[in-house]
């Protein structure tokens, strides 16, 4: 009776550890996986909103609205890009909130808030006009990092961001012109390739 009983509870034991055994594979499957969510089309609006955002700013004659076009353009280019993202990742399964997901935010967040402290601080200090290459400099380590995680072609869109950034500060180059060819033109071509090769 005693053998009967060890035996039927054997089964049980077998079932739960190998349930258990499936949920830690699932779960590190996950973890090592990267983010494919990253919408090129979201890529490619944000950048044609760049464009018009870059000419506007141009014709603005004083630093504050300026800087309002600029941050005006985060937010909608930001809303568009994140927006598009998160429905193709929900559309493939994944979401921000998978582990890949939260991954690629936890190392892109930090470093785009990083720039909201000095961007605020460079306003306080009147030193708007390095704002430009700041952003794109900081926009692309951001990219560079996070891409890690996810599309093997972000971290090289990240990379030349970064080069514009060099130029942008180290040379008297228009501020608007090369936000218009970093948040633009950048955008608009890794945002195609994105998505022709990405799904999306």
């Amino acid at each position: 009776m005693m053998n009967q009983s060890k035996s039927a509870s054997t089964p049980a034991f077998l079932h739960e550890h190998a349930e258990d055994n499936l949920r830690f594979i699932r779960t590190t499957m996950e973890s090592a996986t990267t983010y494919t969510g990253v919408s090129g089309l979201g890529y490619v609006i944000a950048g044609s909103t760049a464009f018009l955002a870059s000419w506007l700013a141009s014709k603005q004659a004083n630093e504050a609205s300026w800087l309002a076009i600029w941050m005006l353009e985060l937010v909608v280019a930001g809303v568009i890009a994140f927006g598009l993202s998160a429905f193709k990742g929900v559309k493939q399964g994944t979401s921000f909130l998978s582990p890949s997901g939260r991954k690629l935010l936890f190392v892109f967040i930090p470093t785009m808030l990083a720039g909201g402290l000095i961007t605020v601080s460079f306003l306080l200090q009147g030193h708007v006009s390095l704002l430009p290459g700041i952003w794109l400099s900081i926009y692309g380590a951001a990219v560079m990092t996070a891409g890690l995680r996810s599309v093997a072609i972000l971290p090289v869109m990240g990379a030349l961001f970064l080069l514009l950034g060099a130029i942008t500060l180290l040379t008297p180059v228009s501020g608007d012109l090369m936000l218009a060819l970093g948040m633009g033109a950048l955008h608009l071509v890794f945002g195609i390739i994105i998505w022709r090769y990405h799904g999306g």
